[in-house]
């Protein structure tokens, strides 16, 4: 039985050699962050290339795939690019995403009244392309 343990826990251990193999012989910079591709970004041009990003969205991946990366920085995203979102959201034909892009924004505020300025600022755009906010949807 001893036998049987001895070689059971050698077998389990990794051998010298199986451990310098899996080391890497050399090492490089790698960088995790798409952030720092843009470093100290203005608010400004942050608006800016978001709304060209929006204007250009050809396909419902590409809308939500800016979603996403906008909606990740620690900042709450201008109108201007809450309306270009919109456009493209509805462009490709999908409503959904176009009502959820509120419910990013009610995340990002600080407060309701920072919110309700959003939609007063956006109801043209709202009223032109048909979109409701989550509360009008669910008034129960």
């Amino acid at each position: 039985m001893n036998n049987r343990i001895v070689s059971s826990a050698l077998r389990a251990r990794p051998t010298v050699a199986l451990r310098r193999a899996a080391a890497p012989a050399f090492a490089a910079n790698v960088r995790f962050s798409s952030s720092d591709a843009h470093g100290q970004e203005s608010f400004e041009a942050f608006s800016d290339r978001y709304v060209a990003f929006f204007q250009g969205a050809q396909d419902l991946f590409e809308v939500q795939r800016g979603l996403n990366n906008c909606f990740a920085h620690d900042l709450v995203p201008s109108s201007n690019v809450i309306e270009a979102a919109l456009r493209a959201a509805r462009r490709v034909n999908d409503y959904a995403t176009a009502v959820r892009i509120f419910e990013g924004v009610q995340e990002k505020v600080e407060n309701k009244q920072q919110y309700q300025a959003y939609l007063d600022e956006l109801k043209p755009v709202r009223e032109e392309l048909g979109i409701d906010t989550k509360e009008d949807l669910y008034t129960s």
